[in-house]
C-alpha cells in the first residue's frame, strides 16, 4: 500500500484528486460493500488524496436513505483514516438532507458535501436557507455542491464567497458548471474564505493550473495513480511533465466523459476485471459500440490493468 501520511485532524486542507466512488451492486441490487472496500483501496493505493461517498459518480439520487448510510459508514471504516472521506449528504427535503449530514458526521466523515435540491428549482433565497441550515446542524467542513445542470440554481461566486463568510465551516465548493471563467473567480475572488474543487474530470489540468485546491473525478476510480501524477507534476511546477502526463491519458478521459459517464465509468472497471455491476435504471449500461471504444483506449494504458 502506497506510505502517506494519515489524515489526522479535522482541521487540514483537503487538496489534491479526490476519488467520486462508484458504487458496486451485486446480482440482485444491493450494494456490493465487499467490492466497495476494493474501489476505496484502489483509490488509496493509488495515492489519491480524499474519496467521496455518495457522490453523483455514486449514484446517490437512486438510494434509498439506509443505503446511503450504509455507503458512508463502509467508505469511512475502509478508508480507516489514511484519507479524508467526503459525504455528499444533500437532498430533496432540509430534513432529510439535515438527518444524512448528521449521520455522516457521527459515522465519521471529515467533510461533508452538500448539493442543493434537484427537482424542483429553489428561488436563491430558498437555496441560501437550505444551506445555511445544513451548514449548522453538524461542525465538519462543508463543501457546496453546484451542479446547476441537475438542480436549476447556480451558486455564482460572490453568493459563494458570502456564504462561506457568514458559516464559518462552508470551506469548500465543488464547482461541476463546467466553466473556467466561473472557477477562476471563485479562485482568485473569495480563495481567502473557501476553496475550490473542479467537478470536471477533463479541467484537471487548466484548473490546478489556475490555482484550484483539486479536482474531484469519477475517472479516479479508473485511473486513480495517473490522476495524481499530472497534480503532482503541477504542484511541483513541472508543467512540461504535467502535461505528458495529461496527453498520455488524455483519450481514455475524453472517452469516458464524451459516454454517458456513470456507465462509462462503470464499462472501464469491468474491463479492468472490478466486477461492479451496471449503473441503476432507468440508466442503462453503455452500448457495445461504446464499450469497445472503452476498451481500445483502456489497452492503450496496460499499467491499468495490473492495479487491481
Amino acid at each position: 500500500m502506497t506510505s502517506r501520511t494519515s489524515w489526522t485532524s479535522r482541521t487540514d486542507q483537503l487538496t489534491g484528486i479526490l476519488t467520486a466512488l462508484a458504487t458496486p451492486y451485486a446480482t440482485d441490487g444491493s450494494i456490493d460493500t465487499r467490492l466497495l472496500r476494493r474501489l476505496v483501496d484502489r483509490s488509496v493505493d493509488g495515492g489519491v488524496d480524499g474519496v467521496v461517498a455518495c457522490g453523483s459518480t455514486g449514484e446517490f439520487a437512486a438510494m434509498t436513505g439506509d443505503e446511503r448510510r450504509l455507503l458512508v459508514e463502509t467508505v469511512v471504516e475502509q478508508a480507516a483514516g489514511r484519507v479524508p472521506v467526503i459525504a455528499q449528504t444533500g437532498a430533496v427535503g432540509t430534513r432529510e438532507a439535515v438527518a444524512l449530514s448528521q449521520h455522516a458526521e457521527a459515522a465519521g466523515a471529515d467533510v461533508l458535501m452538500v448539493v442543493t435540491p434537484y427537482y424542483e428549482p429553489l428561488t436563491m433565497d430558498e437555496t441560501l436557507h437550505y444551506l445555511g441550515t445544513v451548514a449548522d446542524s453538524v461542525q465538519v467542513p462543508v463543501m457546496l455542491y453546484n451542479l446547476p445542470g441537475a438542480t436549476g440554481v447556480n451558486l455564482d461566486p460572490d453568493t459563494v464567497g458570502a456564504l462561506a463568510r457568514k458559516h464559518q465551516n462552508i470551506k469548500y465548493i465543488k464547482d461541476t458548471t463546467g466553466d473556467m471563467s466561473q472557477a477562476g473567480k471563485l479562485i482568485h475572488h473569495h480563495g481567502d474564505v473557501v476553496s475550490t474543487f473542479i467537478g470536471w474530470d477533463a479541467l484537471l489540468l487548466a484548473a490546478v493550473a489556475e490555482g484550484a485546491a483539486g479536482v474531484m473525478a469519477g475517472t479516479a476510480n479508473v485511473m486513480p495513480a495517473q490522476l495524481v501524477a499530472v497534480h503532482r507534476s503541477l504542484v511541483a511546477g513541472d508543467l512540461a511533465g504535467a502535461r505528458e502526463r495529461w496527453d498520455r491519458i488524455y483519450p481514455l478521459m475524453d472517452t469516458l466523459m464524451s459516454a454517458p459517464f456513470i456507465p462509462a465509468v462503470k464499462a472501464a472497471l469491468e474491463e479492468l476485471g472490478l466486477p461492479v455491476g451496471g449503473p441503476r435504471e432507468p440508466m442503462l449500461p453503455v452500448d457495445t459500440e461504446t464499450r469497445t471504444r472503452i476498451a481500445a483506449a483502456l489497452k492503450a494504458l496496460p499499467e491499468l490493468t495490473h492495479a487491481q
